[in-house]
């Protein structure tokens, strides 16, 4: 069973399990999302077309994390004036994990477990550092390490004294 939703001015086409990708939910990580507007339910040959949505269909999920999303370079110039101008911007969106789709008298559950793990510490685990994503934080009580002084440069030797120079 699939349905078709509408969340954040988008369509998105899912079914349980899915990893869904939407523009920013509030909510903390592991927090139980549901999205009321849904637009078509379908299994197989039955489809059930909503006007504008489905009564009574729901679509269940669990938010896995917020976070910024790829990052967009905004390039402007003008030809021959010198004028150039470069941004760049990283829009914020969720990661949910959908659990459930019910509607038309009929609930289809997502039996797998959900992980938790955020997208930067399987992207470093993937390029073998382990859990060295994870920031880490200096403790507060750290006594500071004293370094110890500079030496002085050894002043130059006086050349030796000869007999030229008229001092024996």
């Amino acid at each position: 069973m699939y349905a078709v939703i509408k969340t954040g001015g988008k369509q998105y086409r899912v079914q349980a399990g899915d990893l869904l990708v939407v523009e920013k939910l509030d909510g903390e990580p592991g927090a139980a999302v549901a999205f009321g507007e849904v637009l078509m339910l379908g299994e197989g040959e039955a489809v059930t077309v909503g006007a504008p949505t489905v009564d009574g269909a729901v679509v269940s999920g669990t938010l896995i994390e917020t976070r910024k999303g790829e990052k967009v370079k905004i390039f402007k110039k003008i030809r021959r004036q010198g004028y150039r101008r470069t941004r760049g911007h990283r829009q914020t969106e969720s990661v949910v994990r959908v659990t459930s789709v019910a509607g038309a008298g009929k609930e289809i559950k997502w039996d797998g477990v959900i992980d938790l793990t955020p997208k930067v510490i399987l992207n470093a685990r993937a390029r073998g550092l382990g859990d060295a994503a994870v920031p880490f934080t200096i403790p507060v009580a750290a006594a500071p390490v004293a370094e110890a002084a500079p030496k002085k440069k050894a002043a130059p030797k006086k050349a030796a004294a000869t007999p030229e120079d008229g001092e024996a």
